[in-house]
């Protein structure tokens, strides 16, 4: 059977099909500097990307939720104004999301990011029209955990078995995600998670490149 088991796709967005580098940092940034915190290394704020952000500012910066939440008001003030299309899609991905589109394959995207952003990012780049359904967060929080993005993908597909699902994404929450539901993953070393953080996650593949993902989801 291969990887055509797998009749269900479910992407994460940042790192995986975008790479939202330069919004989300200077997103954060300009957070930070409205909660009187000065970071000039927008590097240093990379590890932002992907997890939900009450929790990096959590662990990251020792914010109590309410600092967190004041936090991800100024955050969402930059990022709704330039942040949101400081963005770009990763090379290759318009083709592989289309070539499996056209192989019947059902897509999904499933990511910690507030759908209504996650809805804008995807239309502005011409993407929304590859994917059956958009499973993200609420503004208020709701469904930020990865495993309940994915019990939303889950929910908004008809429940299809798991074993025909496989989660696309870049960091150990979305291999922890999948794992949480029984489902496979594929990580993606192009993104921002560490090569120690993946490995760590065990994901079931792994794929270098846009082009080793590709391959890998052809085989």
């Amino acid at each position: 059977m291969g990887m055509t088991r797998y009749t269900h796709l479910l992407f994460d967005l940042d790192g995986t099909l975008t790479d939202p580098k330069d919004g989300i940092t200077r997103s954060i940034q300009y957070a930070l500097g409205r909660m009187g915190i000065e970071e000039p290394d927008l590097n240093k704020l990379t590890p932002f990307i992907g997890p939900p952000l009450q929790v990096s500012l959590r662990e990251r910066y020792g914010f109590t939720p309410e600092q967190a939440w004041e936090a991800i008001g100024w955050y969402r003030e930059y990022f709704t104004e330039r942040g949101m299309f400081q963005n770009e899609v990763y090379p290759g991905i318009p083709q592989l999301l289309a070539e499996l589109g056209a192989e019947g394959r059902k897509l999904i995207v499933a990511t910690s990011k507030p759908i209504v952003y996650a809805k804008r990012i995807l239309e502005h780049f011409g993407l929304d029209r590859h994917f059956a359904h958009l499973a993200g967060s609420e503004l208020d929080g709701t469904r930020s955990d990865k495993a309940d993005v994915i019990a939303y993908a889950l929910e908004l597909a008809g429940f299809p078995s798991v074993s025909a699902c496989l989660m696309i994404g870049d960091r150990k929450h979305d291999i922890e995600g999948a794992r949480a539901h029984g489902m496979d993953s594929a990580a993606v070393a192009y993104g921002y998670g560490t090569a120690e953080e993946l490995r760590l996650a065990q994901p079931a593949y792994s794929a270098a490149t846009v082009h080793s993902l590709a391959e890998l989801l052809r085989g």
